[in-house]
């Protein structure tokens, strides 16, 4: 009996043991996520102040000096610079992230390489919003093709 005894309480005192690593290597499991705040924020951090000294008629210089460096410039169509920002937000760690906001600050430049309109676009219920003169733009109003194909036959 005496024997037994001891063998009971080795297997309890091995059941104990499991239990303690098992804890133990779940609360180094789970330590990972501790300490993390689920948002990130990608590309250029925009600065309402900094914005706001960016005036009309400035050089691209002062805007530089403003603004830094912006995401990417215009290729096609005029001189503009995209200054892009996206935050993304998860509730957990593991599971894909989520678009909660999205901005995309334009300077546009005239032929006199000046400023000549700022513009503030961000993501709301789908729809791309300027946030500075707060419209939307509008489907139907650009000419077609067809429509300008019309048109230069009825020049000749």
């Amino acid at each position: 009996m005496y024997v037994n005894s001891n063998r009971e309480g080795a297997t309890r005192r091995g059941f104990t043991s499991l239990k303690i690593a098992g804890a133990l290597a779940l609360a180094l499991g789970l330590g990972g996520c501790l300490g993390y705040d689920g948002t990130v924020q990608h590309g250029y951090v925009l600065d309402q102040r900094a914005l706001e000294q960016v005036k009309i008629g400035a050089s691209p210089e002062q805007v530089l000096t403003v603004l830094g460096t912006p995401s990417t410039t215009s290729t096609v169509g005029g001189d503009v610079w995209y200054y892009i920002t996206q935050k993304t937000e998860r509730t957990v760690q593991f599971l894909d992230p989520k678009v909660v906001d999205q901005r995309v600050v334009a300077v546009f430049f005239g032929p006199s390489k000046r400023v000549t309109r700022v513009a503030n676009y961000g993501l709301e219920d789908g729809k791309v919003i300027d946030f500075v003169t707060r419209t939307t733009p509008t489907g139907g109003q650009e000419p077609s093709f067809v429509l300008n194909a019309l048109k230069g036959l009825l020049r000749f």
